[in-house]
């Protein structure tokens, strides 16, 4: 079960360079303020996990420069459990005006990501 994980986690990332989405353009002030907004959020995920796949390709597609934390390594692993609550990915760590929120689900976080950004 392991091996058929791994083979399929790869034909994901291959499909994923292979038609990799275009970001929009924007101004360079407009980008300037995105990149600025952002510099406070990080991405929690497993590289191989197509919901997280998902988000990523949507964060590209709004030429967003989301931080990413992979959790299945050790201190990104438990401070996700740690602070979030639990080891599930996709999560979106946002930090605003002192307060932090762990934000789940990937419609969940292409919709903040929408809603703020697009």
């Amino acid at each position: 079960m392991k091996a058929l994980r791994w083979f399929v986690g790869k034909i994901i990332l291959l499909l994923n360079s292979l038609f990799s989405p275009r970001g929009i353009e924007r101004s360079a002030t407009a980008q300037q303020e995105i990149d600025t907004a952002v510099a406070n959020m990080q991405l929690y995920q497993f590289e191989t996990c197509p919901f997280c796949v998902k988000v990523r390709r949507h964060a590209k597609r709004l030429n967003i420069p989301l931080a990413t934390r992979n959790a299945k390594i050790s201190p990104w692993g438990q401070e996700l459990l740690e602070q979030g609550g639990k080891r599930t990915v996709p999560c979106l760590r946002i930090e605003e005006n002192g307060q932090v929120t762990w934000m789940y689900e990937s419609n969940d976080i292409i919709a903040y990501l929408d809603k703020r950004f697009a």
